[in-house]
Formats: structure tokens, sequence, C-alpha cells
């Protein structure tokens, strides 16, 4: 199965392709382009340098939430786009389960944090099987610093923390913290597509696949437009 994964949920663009067990192609860029001007052309250059025509994909797999709005819009609408034009499945992975993939061997919690502004973070916990799986401790959610310190403080368990939501909370968490906890390095701390590609593969393998129409961002919390319109202070003009 040859899988074409895409996460633009936050600062990071990548793009990755997995055939079978290899990991053919990934290409990441952290800048200060949009998503939408580097999506379409790191996955043409990708494929082109990796020599598979994108008729040749079987699936599409795209980091679906939560994180950026803006972010997430961007890259289910070009994952969506291949998958119509190509009438292949989907495969809709959570981004905070993807970014649990990068870690291959560890006895702590993992916990991917993702800044969501206003001292809250989007975060979930994992645990790694026997087989070096992430496996569901606490679903994807959207907490308060303080929420999350308590939370980890009651588990007392090492803690391995994933994601740029850990630079806004370093504070919060040294002062807060009283369990172990280290932050993991640069190379597996953002999201990186080969792991939303692996994902995808064992959720595919499990009948985890939807079609195009399907397939809808997880935000976990309204926009700021919804959140103006509920206020009732949404310009007309």
């Amino acid at each position: 199965m040859k899988i074409l994964a895409i996460d633009s949920s936050g600062l990071v663009a990548t793009v990755a392709l997995l055939d079978q067990d290899i990991l053919v192609g990934e290409y990441t860029i952290h800048n200060k382009k949009t998503h939408s001007q580097t999506l379409l052309p790191m996955i043409d250059a990708m494929l082109s340098m990796a020599e598979v025509p994108v008729e040749e994909l079987d699936a599409l797999a795209v980091s679906a939430g939560p994180g950026s709005f803006t972010g997430l819009r961007i890259g289910a609408a070009t994952g969506k786009g291949i998958a119509l034009a190509l009438d292949k499945k989907m495969v809709a992975v959570p981004t905070l389960k993807a970014m649990a993939y990068n870690v291959s061997e560890t006895d702590c919690l993992i916990c991917p944090v993702m800044d969501a502004r206003r001292q809250h973070l989007y975060t979930a916990l994992y645990r790694l099987d026997k087989d070096g799986k992430p496996q569901e401790v606490l679903a994807q959610s959207l907490l308060s610093y303080e929420e999350l310190i308590k939370l980890l403080n009651e588990k007392n368990e090492p803690v391995l923390f994933i994601g740029d939501g850990v630079v806004p909370a370093k504070q919060a968490f040294e002062e807060g913290l009283t369990c172990a906890y280290k932050i993991a390095p640069a190379h597996i701390c953002t999201q990186r597509a080969g792991s939303v590609a692996l994902a995808a593969k064992d959720m595919a393998e499990a009948g985890e696949v939807i079609s195009s129409d399907a397939f809808h961002p997880e935000y976990l919390r309204p926009s700021q437009a919804e959140r103006e319109l509920k206020r009732g202070t949404v310009s007309n003009s």
C-alpha cells in the first residue's frame, strides 16, 4: 500500500510517502510561507524524486486535527482534492496520535502538546505497547495549563513532552509539575508526515478508511468567528 501523508496542522508543513513498511520520502519545512504555498510543490517534488506517479497512490492520509484552523483547512483541501481526483480513499489521522508515533521507545507517558493560545493546550496521552505502538490513555482534549499539570501530577509518572506547546507552557510546567518530565529532541518534537503515514497504515489495516467526502477536520473548539457570532460581536460591515 502506497500512502501519501500530509500534515499542516501547525507551523510545520510536512509530506511523506510510505510504501508498505518503507518510508520512501519525507519533506518537512518550517518557514514563513503559508501552507497553501508549500504543500503542493513539496508533494510534487517528493513524488518526482521517488519516481512514483500520483496515480499509483492507494490512499491519502491527512492530519485531521486539532491544530491551526487555517492549516487544517489547507491540509484537508489538499488531501481531499487529490483523493477526489484520483478516486482514492482517505485516512483521517488524529494529529496528536501521529505525533506520538514520532517516539519508538520510551517508558514515559507520551504527552503531545500544541499551543492553543490563551494558556490552553491541545493535548492527549499515550503509552507504547509491547510492539511500540501508541495506545491512547487520554483522548485528544483542550486543557488549560493548570488542568494538564493537575492531571499529570495525579498520575505521577515520568512524562515525555512533544510539540510546540512546550515553549509557551514551559514556565508553568517548571513551576507546577511535581512528576518527572523531559522534552523530546528537536528532530521528533514537531509534526512529521512520516508518522502520519505510519499511523494511517495501522488505521487502514484496521479498516479505518473513509471517502474524501467524509473527511472533516477535528478542531476541538469553535473558531474565533463562531465564538464572536455566539457572543453577538461579529460586525456586519
